[in-house]
């Protein structure tokens, strides 16, 4: 589903990834590890296309990224650092202008809310949401076009112990509940 070979990218003299070769196979949850600064960012960037790479390829479902980016992206949701969300509209209203851009069926607006257990507060403003629920709630988004594959960057950003496991039980689930 996802192979890099020779994935090379610097900023300057900075060198920010160093020839990463990666395989992840399909009905996985992978992780990136490391350190701050280690290029886990700046990878999944590459990944999706955000950055070019200076070296090196990206392959997703077998298809080189940088041929077929508009075409694979439809396939992949993603979510890297913070949910881009209005805080004036409620949780479901963002999900609602992300669908209709999508063009996606109405009924994953709900599935979306079960899957990410914020049924209950779809109704509220976002400006009122804990930092856990926007990061639910991006996650929500990301899964509106029924991607085949999932990128999330960072989910557990700033979130406090509680917030932390609440968000790695959800990431466990996804593969189950969504599909």
């Amino acid at each position: 589903m996802i192979e890099t070979r020779g994935l090379t990218r610097r900023f300057g003299a900075q060198l920010a990834v160093d020839d990463l070769n990666l395989q992840a196979p399909e009905a996985g949850v992978y992780g990136f590890l490391g350190p701050n600064g280690a290029g886990k960012t700046t990878a999944i960037r590459m990944l999706l296309g955000l950055i070019r790479p200076d070296a090196g390829e990206v392959h997703l479902f077998g298809e080189p990224l940088h041929a077929k980016r508009r075409t694979l992206m439809r396939r992949v949701g993603a979510l890297v650092e913070a949910p881009s969300l209005y805080p004036h509209l409620t949780g479901r209203e963002n999900l609602e202008v992300t669908r209709r851009m999508l063009g996606a069926p109405r009924p994953l607006i709900d599935r979306a809310l079960e899957t990410i257990r914020l049924t209950e507060d779809a109704h509220r403003r976002v400006r009122e949401y804990s930092l856990g629920m926007r990061q639910r709630l991006g996650i929500a988004l990301a899964l509106l076009n029924r991607p085949e594959l999932l990128i999330l960057d960072e989910p557990t950003n700033g979130l406090d112990p509680a917030g932390i496991h609440e968000m790695r039980e959800l990431i466990r689930r996804l593969p189950q509940e969504f599909g």
